[in-house]
Parts: C-alpha cells; sequence; structure tokens
C-alpha cells in the first residue's frame, strides 16, 4: 500500500520538548508514518545540544539552517553554520550540534531509514560542547541516559 500524500502545517503536527536539548518536531504521527525518509524540525539554544555526537552507518543525513546559528562538530572539527547553511552527513561520517549565536537555532534535519545502525563514539570536542558520550554505545537510550525524556510539547513562536 502507498504511503497517502498529506499537507499539514508543522505548527499543528506533533512537537516534543526536552529541557536540555530544547523542542523539535517529527512530521509524523500515529496517522502518518515515513517509511523512506525521516524529518525532525530541531529548535534549540545557544549552547543547548541538538542531539548526541554519532554515525550512522548505513544511512545519509542532510541538515538545513532556516534560522540562528549552531556549531556543527563534523569529524571532530568545528564548523559554525549559519542561516541557508547546508550539511551533507554521507553514511559513517561522525556529527552533532550545539547551538550558537544570539537566539535559538532552527535546524531542518533528514535521513534515511535505510537501518537503524547507530554508533555514539567518545570524542573530547563533542564532550566539551555537552554533545558526546562518555562510553561509546550502539544503543540510543544509553546515550541519552543522562538526559530527561521528550515529552509532548508546544511550538515556539517561529
Amino acid at each position: 500500500m502507498m504511503d497517502p500524500w498529506f499537507v499539514a502545517n508543522v505548527r499543528e503536527l506533533p512537537w516534543l520538548t526536552n529541557d536540555a536539548m530544547g523542542d523539535c518536531c517529527v512530521f509524523e504521527d500515529d496517522e502518518h508514518q515515513f517509511a523512506q525518509i525521516g524529518y525532525t524540525l530541531a529548535v534549540f539554544e545557544p549552547g543547548t545540544p541538538g542531539g548526541r555526537y554519532h554515525r550512522e552507518l548505513d544511512n545519509q543525513e542532510d541538515f538545513l539552517v532556516l534560522r540562528g546559528e549552531c556549531i556543527a562538530i563534523v569529524e571532530n572539527e568545528e564548523h559554525r553554520l549559519k542561516q541557508w547553511d547546508f550539511l551533507h552527513c554521507p553514511p559513517g561520517v561522525e556529527h552533532g550540534f550545539v547551538g550558537a549565536g544570539d537566539g535559538p537555532c532552527v535546524l531542518f534535519c533528514a535521513g534515511s531509514r535505510a537501518s537503524r545502525r547507530i554508533v555514539y563514539p567518545r570524542n573530547e570536542l563533542a564532550l566539551s560542547h555537552g554533545v558526546g558520550v562518555e562510553v561509546e554505545t550502539t544503543v540510543p537510550a544509553e546515550a541519552y541516559a543522562d538526559l530527561p525524556r521528550w515529552v509532548p510539547g508546544v511550538p515556539l513562536d517561529l
């Protein structure tokens, strides 16, 4: 069965919030699930992690800064991204984000769902920015164990 097409306003889609990482819209709910590509709209403040430093073993991921600034840590290097900067990460590229600048960063994220194989490596630069893990793991629940759980939330005034 083919997925049905639909139009939705991001403000009306499900949003999650996390006291340590900000807010996000995952574009999916019980009625609409995407089989091939996952999307997230992440909103995080300066100094706030936008997830954990990781690498996807089989999947590419792409990121577009829609508003604000962030620091992308890619392959153990810092790159300051600003509005309209795009980052492409082929499979195997280590990456993570932390908010920067004077206000929230709005980051559009898209990634293949070919597999769910992921590694969260220990990385000193990522740890120094608060996006790293102390012990390498392949289990997302372990990588995020020290952070609050995501709960339903209301989108920020974007």
